[in-house]
């Protein structure tokens, strides 16, 4: 089964820790609906941008946190 799974980045790509420890996602939807629930937080805590995985493939990316 596959597991999607988000990177989180600062704006030039750097990896960095998410405030909040995301689950392992079994499909993209519940993937981008955890995203819509905490990425108010995960801005807070430092994070600007996001990739989405499928396992190791990248879906797309990078996605800003930030409200336009």
């Amino acid at each position: 089964m596959a597991a999607w799974t988000w990177r989180f980045e600062k704006a030039d790509g750097a990896e960095v820790q998410p405030a909040v420890q995301p689950e392992d996602f079994t499909t993209q939807g519940d993937a981008e609906s955890w995203i819509g629930e905490h990425w108010k937080a995960l801005t807070e805590g430092g994070a600007d941008q996001v990739r989405l995985f499928e396992d190791a493939t990248q879906i797309y990316g990078p996605m800003s946190l930030h409200a336009e």
